[in-house]
């Protein structure tokens, strides 16, 4: 399966929107996608849409959680919307749901 990553950026805000599966095999495409914010090293306010990312595994976990890393460490914040109800799961689960920030809802990313 494929990963389609979406990018924008309004009023300030980095909107992306994802659409396919976050495993093994696209997670790579996806940090590479990050990183050209992580160069700017200044405070980064992002919203992901996952309203149409079907599957995760611990791979995209992992990406996650180094965008939060990066992005708490520089003062800025991250938003996680339209979650199923399985992908939310799996953020409870892990725990992460304890200290990211996430929404069932779509926010018109």
């Amino acid at each position: 399966m494929n990963l389609t990553v979406k990018i924008k950026k309004i009023d300030g805000q980095v909107l992306v929107k994802l659409n396919g599966e976050i495993d093994a095999y696209t997670a790579p495409q996806l940090k590479k996608s990050f990183q050209p914010f992580e160069e700017e090293k200044k405070p980064l306010h992002m919203k992901v849409d996952l309203s149409d990312v079907s599957y995760m595994d611990s791979t995209g976990l992992g990406v996650f959680v180094g965008l939060f890393k990066f992005i708490r460490g520089n003062e800025g914040s991250l938003k996680l919307t339209g979650l199923s109800p399985r992908l939310k799961r799996l953020f409870q689960i892990t725990g992460l749901a304890e200290i990211m920030e996430i929404n069932t809802e779509v926010e018109g990313v």
